[in-house]
């Protein structure tokens, strides 16, 4: 009987534990009602700066074809005031530490201010399988994965900071997609030398008419080709994102050239260095936030309003050469546009007997679309490291809010990191068909080819 009576009593714990984060019913009736289908406010706030959610950009501007880098559809915006060293105090409220620490480390670093449009918006299904799993969707033993949902966002109204970091993670971007990107990290005197990809994602967690059972604890297949310089052209990568990392670790196999051999790779996660990222960022800090989260200790700081960028069409223009965006210090700052919008703000503390080269990592992610905009990355001893942004648009021919540009500043070093350029390449491909056949170790043999 005692026997009996304690595996009842686990079995009950492991069952609270694994559904304490599903919401009630009438919390869930409020998706698409007060608040977004995500979960956001729809209202705006009280001044009007921030205007109400209408539905986000659902259609492309006239002129647009498939295939075009996205034309602006707030081109005619101005510019309502700049902030820069001589003035961050005034906006010291609505400002990350971060882009505070940028404006006084860079005395010609600005960020140019400019009417909030809330664009982000997704297809009807991931609105209505967001409601439909809400009152199910819970994390797993840890908070190392999830049960209960799949398609839509898990936790519209989270209530831990880890809820939050999940909804960053299984963040509708497509089903399939391709992009050509180039990355680059400058030395202080502007000199920058280009790094060629040809990326894929297939996102398993939401593809059309997936179950639970389906999933096979995959949430990403991932492949990543390097097309330049010539000394790295010709290696391939390909990932399979587990859901869970802690029960079975990140799946991934390298095409080597100088080896012509596929070999395991069991190094592309946490704070091993980024794929040819000249040491400017970690694994982990692609996306701005991938991989297991159990090496941390996830608290949920609130909501607040924030200059963050957003809408950044100007930057992700074909108009545009990199020359015209890499520059010494830190990007060309006149191409960008910030907005005032509400964000998720998540602390981030290393767990004791863990090892992470960033002891504490800030977050501040969109409400609208579960983006991750910004990021502050503290060193062991505490000090402000490194600055993440991740440059946004709505893809509106998908329906995806995304980064067109990723740039990640060392104040150490006073060097950066820019990865995502693509204005000098073909735009992102959102109707590409794969399946998780395409992403198999067998394959990755044949496309190697060097």
């Amino acid at each position: 009987m005692k026997t009996k009576f304690l595996l009842l009593t686990v079995l009950g714990l492991s069952l609270a534990a694994a559904t304490q984060a599903a919401i009630s019913a009438a919390d869930a009736a409020r998706l698409g009602a007060d608040l977004t289908p995500l979960g956001g406010e729809k209202a705006g706030n009280a001044d009007g700066s921030i205007p109400a959610w209408t539905g986000g950009l659902t259609t492309a501007p006239a002129g647009y074809t498939p295939g075009m880098h996205h034309p602006d559809p707030f081109k005619a915006d101005p510019v309502l005031f700049t902030i820069n060293a001589a003035n961050a105090d005034k906006y010291a409220d609505k400002l990350s530490a971060g882009h505070l620490a940028l404006l006084k480390a860079y005395p010609d670093y600005t960020m140019p201010v400019m009417a909030t449009h809330r664009s982000a918006s997704n297809p009807q299904r991931i609105y209505d399988a967001t409601k439909e799993h809400a009152t199910t969707a819970a994390l797993t033993e840890g908070g190392n994965g999830l049960t209960g949902t799949v398609v839509g966002t898990p936790f519209p109204i989270p209530s831990t900071g880890l809820e939050v970091i999940w909804n960053h993670l299984t963040r509708y971007r497509g089903v399939a997609a391709s992009r050509f990107i180039s990355q680059a990290a400058p030395q202080r005197n502007g000199s920058y030398t280009l790094v060629d990809f040809d990326d894929e994602f297939l996102f398993n967690y939401v593809r059309e008419g997936i179950q639970e059972k389906d999933l096979d604890n995959v949430l990403v297949y991932f492949k990543q080709a390097v097309a330049a310089p010539a000394r790295l052209a010709g290696s391939i990568l390909v990932v399979h994102e587990t859901l869970d990392q802690v029960k079975e670790a990140r799946r991934a196999w390298v095409y080597n050239t100088g080896q012509r051999r596929v070999r395991r790779a069991p190094n592309v996660s946490y704070d091993n260095p980024g794929t040819a990222a000249d040491g400017m960022r970690t694994s982990d800090q692609f996306d701005m936030l991938n991989g297991a989260p159990d090496r941390y200790d996830w608290k949920l700081v609130g909501k607040k309003e924030m200059y963050v960028p957003y809408n950044s069409y100007k930057l992700h223009s074909d108009g545009l050469k990199y020359k015209d965006i890499l520059k010494p210090l830190h990007i060309n700052q006149d191409l960008t546009r910030y907005e005032l919008h509400r964000v998720w703000v998540v602390d981030a503390t290393l767990k004791s007997g863990t090892n992470h080269v960033y002891s504490r990592r800030t977050f501040y992610i969109d409400e609208d679309s579960w983006q991750i905009l910004a990021v502050d990355q503290y060193d062991g001893r505490g000090q402000l490291w490194r600055v993440s942004e991740a440059h946004c648009i709505n893809y509106y021919d998908a329906q995806v809010f995304w980064s067109t540009l990723e740039v990640h500043t060392d104040l150490i070093a006073g060097r950066y990191l820019a990865i995502g350029l693509d204005n000098e390449g073909k735009m992102y491909d959102f109707t590409l068909v794969r399946s998780p056949q395409d992403y198999t170790p067998a394959t990755l043999r044949q496309e190697g080819v060097r």
